[in-house]
């Protein structure tokens, strides 16, 4: 018997894994055909035995009677999805002698199969597409809307089929199938409707943080009562960053294509996420059967914004300080360990207390001690260390709320500041952001003179700070310099820096 072998994909959380379909046909006198289904696939795939028989029946290539074996290798990891099942039906075809072997080398197929052969497309696309082009596969097949997504990498030929007649046309030389222009883009964005940054009226500490947290890529936690522009400064956020270059928005699309949301070409903006406090574990980090990405791997490359935090479920906040230290998120499964990316930019707010008044000047609070002592006990301490800015914010007064805005120029002119800061940084540490320095790198990018060391030795005195707290002052101050174009970070930098870190 021969063994074909066609190569398909899996997806593994927010990334693909290329799959080789084994197959053989035995014959045999005894009536049916028989299928068997090895390497560990899922309900989806198990189920999919049946639809394989249909689709070629349907096609005029039944096998007869006989026992089909296909096997999925690497047959020690679960495969999963019905993006396999085109593959299957091809190494089906091939084994039973309807197709020759060798015209299906080579070539990554994808796609859902009805039983009519009707091809349906599947998640994932783009994440199948960067694994066939590390593995230098570089022709792929499959439905029109998975080519779309696979023909954003213009080093591979794609081309788009609609039925498993077509395809098999293809393999046999007659009709070719249509390719698909490389490069697929979504339109630039159009300019925001809101009114940026110069919405915001009065807050110039709260901007000037937005500016740091931009510029050297740091945690940030507004406090302040309600009404003050916590949640109008967090949304501005992602309007400050520097656009995402190609490789990082093929990352970003590809975590939204494999959980099912593919914008419809390559995205140009960094994603902005503000799930809900009610969010679950699972909805927050990621999870479920088939690992899912959460909200952390949604917001990949771009801000994750956390309002009203102390309301967030106390597991689904420890969870977060594995991606904020790593930029992934690991998932462990019955026999297998799933990677989400999940490098984002955390912006969180929060009341100062229960009633939200407390330090309000005009609103009286009437919460007692106890209480403000246990709405922010909810906040763990390791996690709050890995918020390099906390920012307390007061409520504007009517003057302030009454007065002119400010012009749209002075927003760009930030952007322009935080542009040049992040390509001082980018030069220096090649792709390290400020935030992600470690000790050694700090040595070297931001050596302290003995009154900055000083400084540094009465402020850790007076409020207790941990090693990471007093790396996160460094990092910040040299975010400082940066902003200030300044080589060196001196001791009115990590002044700056103490003063945008509010003891909590």
């Amino acid at each position: 018997m021969q063994t074909i072998r066609v190569l398909g994909a899996s997806l593994v959380g927010a990334s693909a894994e290329l799959v080789t379909v084994e197959a053989q046909f035995e014959g045999r006198e005894r009536s049916g055909t028989d299928v068997l289904l090895t390497g560990l696939p899922d309900p989806v795939l198990r189920e999919s035995r049946g639809r394989l028989l249909c689709t070629l029946r349907s096609n005029g290539l039944a096998l007869g009677s006989g026992r089909l074996f296909l096997n999925l290798v690497p047959a020690a990891r679960p495969k999963s999805g019905a993006v396999l099942e085109l593959a299957l039906v091809l190494a089906a075809a091939a084994a039973g002698g309807h197709v020759a072997a060798r015209r299906l080398r080579d070539t990554l197929f994808l796609g859902e199969v009805g039983i009519d052969g009707t091809l349906y497309p599947v998640r994932g696309g783009i994440a199948a597409a960067l694994a066939a082009r590390a593995a230098r596969v570089r022709r792929i097949v499959a439905p029109r809307a998975t080519c779309d997504e696979c023909a954003a990498l213009p080093e591979l030929e794609v081309f788009a089929a609609d039925h498993v007649r077509d395809v098999l046309a293809d393999v046999a030389g007659g009709t070719a199938l249509a390719r698909i222009e490389p490069g697929a883009e979504l339109a630039p964005p159009a300019p925001s409707a809101d009114g940026g940054l110069a919405e915001v009226r009065g807050q110039a500490v709260g901007k000037h943080a937005l500016a740091v947290a931009a510029a050297g890529g740091h945690g940030l936690l507004f406090i302040g009562p309600p009404g003050a522009g916590k949640s109008m400064l967090a949304r501005r956020l992602a309007r400050l960053l520097t656009p995402p270059p190609l490789e990082e928005r093929l990352e970003i699309t590809s975590v939204l294509s494999s959980a099912g949301r593919w914008p419809g070409g390559l995205v140009h903006e960094r994603p902005f996420r503000a799930p809900h406090h009610t969010t679950s574990f699972a909805g927050l980090v990621g999870g479920g059967p088939d690992v899912s990405p959460g909200e952390v791997s949604l917001a990949h490359r771009g801000v994750l914004f956390l309002d009203e935090l102390p309301e967030f479920r106390r597991e689904a906040l420890e969870a977060l300080r594995q991606p904020l230290e790593d930029g992934s998120v690991s998932i462990g499964r019955a026999g297998r360990q799933v990677e989400l990316p999940a490098r984002f930019q955390l912006v969180c707010a929060m009341n100062p207390c229960p009633c939200g008044y407390r330090g309000h000047g005009r609103v009286p609070c009437t919460c007692p001690p106890s209480s403000v002592a246990r709405y922010r006990r909810r906040i763990s301490g390791p996690l709050l260390d890995r918020v390099d800015l906390r920012i307390e914010l007061c409520a504007p007064d009517v003057d302030v709320l009454t007065e002119a805005p400010s012009s749209a120029e002075d927003e760009v002119a930030l952007a322009a500041r935080i542009a040049r800061a992040r390509v001082r940084q980018l030069e220096r540490e090649q792709a390290a952001e400020n935030a992600r320095l470690s000790g050694d790198e700090l040595d070297r990018v931001a050596p302290l003179a003995e009154d900055a060391r000083e400084l540094l030795r009465r402020a850790s005195a007076r409020q207790v700070l941990s090693a990471r707290a007093l790396q996160s002052l460094r990092s910040v101050a040299r975010t400082l310099a940066d902003l200030e174009e300044d080589d060196a970070v001196v001791a009115c930098h990590l002044a700056q820096a103490l003063a945008l870190r509010a003891p909590i």
